[in-house]
């Protein structure tokens, strides 16, 4: 799994704020990008974590999309972290998961 330090800005408890520890990444297992940002003080949860689902952004611009939707950003991506970003995924890619553990998956990605 990759990990990369970013700056991500939004609007937390109706104020404008910037996370300049947010974390930005790439995860092999669950083949998706993924974003973490603003720590709760409490909990250390990340009040933005978007990425947890297999497949849920193969694309940069998917994770973009998502975090706008939520009032958040992350651009502009610095060019050195987003080449390493798509080269992580690149590499990290692993072949289709069969038999049990895409059943697994199936079951913890179904909300319902």
């Amino acid at each position: 799994m990759s990990r990369y330090t970013i700056t991500v800005t939004g609007t937390v408890t109706g104020q404008v704020r910037s996370d300049p520890d947010a974390v930005i990444g790439y995860d092999p297992p669950l083949r998706t990008y993924f974003l973490q940002a603003f720590p709760h003080e409490e909990t250390d949860e990340p009040a933005l974590w978007l990425g947890t689902r297999d497949h849920a952004f193969e694309a940069l611009e998917d994770l973009r999309h998502a975090a706008i939707s939520h009032g958040y950003d992350f651009m502009p991506l610095p060019h050195s972290v987003a080449i390493k970003l798509v080269e992580d995924q690149k590499t990290g890619n692993r072949p289709p998961r069969d038999g049990v553990l895409r059943e697994l998956l199936n079951r913890l990605n179904d909300p319902g």
